[in-house]
């Protein structure tokens, strides 16, 4: 295999030292001497180092680039989360239902109608950037669309299959997922971003102007976030232990009342998502649902470490695990975290590698024209399964 390559098997006879390597056999009468080479060696054929040699090539072989016309890279994503109306149709029935998940908008005569009231208002705001170009391209219907964290519609709880729009779920869940508000405007709120990150536009661009070139970014991992869940505990504790190896540390959060909210210390200062470029490994945790800093990351060009598989946005699936990113499981240990890390420390080009594909990747198939398009095609395709007349409901106001 081409990642074993320049490792040699050496096997000792009486008279001749034979070493074995998969460039060919050399001969020698002179005694093989031990030597980083020969460290590197036995740390390659570790289990742990040869796991994570096989998942990366097993990944890249099983790897095709995915097609970025039309947004194509997301497109099987959206059949999925349609399918399940694609026999029946949606009917005005299963609308009325899904109200109490949502806020309420209808499309009628190409203009666009909302419920009064909406819990977030600046959440509301950036669907309907996404949603009003489109209005001369749209026919009559009414959408659900759920502005919470958390998904609405779980698939064994619920009675029957209803439409609500969500951002993020589970494979838990059937609620029909949108390219969120915080491309544009809201997302989680902190002292360096009070109105909330937004704006994805800007980011890509003020992100990829700072970041370091590899060499010069810090070969330690970086975490910076408020304590969520205690599924960030391990790597804090890692941190506190060998700092020269981790720098994860927690941030205050709206409910934080004293060290106890942040594991016994004193809170860490907020940092800038273009501060984050400064490391080469960059840790990723879900928060109540997705994170939205998720794909910030990978504009540094720095590896990005993905803790947990469950919870996805719409372009979570055209990422692949060890060729884009390293997938790291939700309760690992300090100790598990620790080996994962020394292994891209010491095999810097698999990190450089995985690192800047996964920047393409985002770069190239995740533009604000990408979400553009994805909203396109979602609403045209959810307003095919409308089985109704769509009646004006005059406690909408237009937006």
């Amino acid at each position: 295999m081409h990642l074993l390559k320049g490792i040699a098997i050496c096997i000792s006879l009486s008279v001749t030292q034979i070493c074995a390597s998969n460039e060919g056999m050399c001969m020698t009468k002179t005694q093989c001497s031990e030597s980083e080479e020969g460290t590197t060696t036995r740390k390659l054929y570790s289990e742990d180092f040869n796991k994570y040699f096989d998942a990366i090539e097993t990944a890249l072989a099983a790897y095709a680039p995915c097609n970025s016309t039309n947004c194509n890279c997301h497109v099987d994503v959206l059949k999925a989360d349609l399918k399940p109306f694609k026999a029946k149709g949606i009917t005005r029935e299963m609308i009325n239902r899904a109200k109490q998940y949502g806020t309420h908008y209808q499309v009628i005569d190409n203009k666009l109608y909302r419920q009064r009231e909406c819990m977030f208002p600046a959440r509301c705001s950036g669907v309907e950037h996404f949603v009003k170009p489109l209005l001369a391209l749209l026919p009559d219907m009414e959408l659900i669309v759920n502005c919470r964290d958390w998904p609405q519609i779980h698939r064994h709880w619920s009675k029957e299959k209803i439409p609500v729009l969500s951002f993020s779920k589970t494979a838990e869940y059937l609620d029909i997922m949108y390219p969120a508000w915080a491309f544009w405007e809201g997302g989680p709120a902190i002292a360096l971003y009070p109105t909330g990150l937004g704006r994805w536009d800007r980011h890509r661009k003020s992100i990829t102007q700072v970041s370091a070139a590899w060499e010069l970014k810090e070969p330690k991992a970086f975490f910076r976030g408020s304590r969520t869940s205690d599924e960030r505990d391990a790597l804090v504790l890692l941190s506190r232990a060998q700092p020269a190896l981790v720098d994860a540390q927690y941030t205050k959060n709206q409910a934080w009342k004293s060290p106890q909210d942040t594991l016994n210390a004193e809170p860490a200062r907020e940092v800038t998502l273009e501060e984050h470029c400064q490391y080469r490994f960059l840790f990723n945790f879900r928060g109540v649902a997705a994170s939205f800093r998720f794909k910030h990351l990978f504009l540094c060009r720095s590896l990005v470490f993905h803790v947990g598989d469950e919870w996805q946005e719409f372009f979570y699936p055209s990422l692949k695990p060890w060729v884009h990113y390293v997938p790291v499981p939700v309760r690992s240990t300090p100790e598990e975290l620790e080996a994962l890390i020394r292994f891209f420390q010491e095999h810097d080009k698999l990190a450089r590698d995985i690192a800047e594909r996964g920047y393409e990747h985002i770069w190239n198939h995740l533009r604000m024209v990408d979400v553009e398009c994805y909203w396109k095609k979602l609403l045209k395709r959810y307003g095919k399964l409308i089985r109704y007349t769509v009646e004006r409901d005059t406690s909408l106001i237009e937006v």
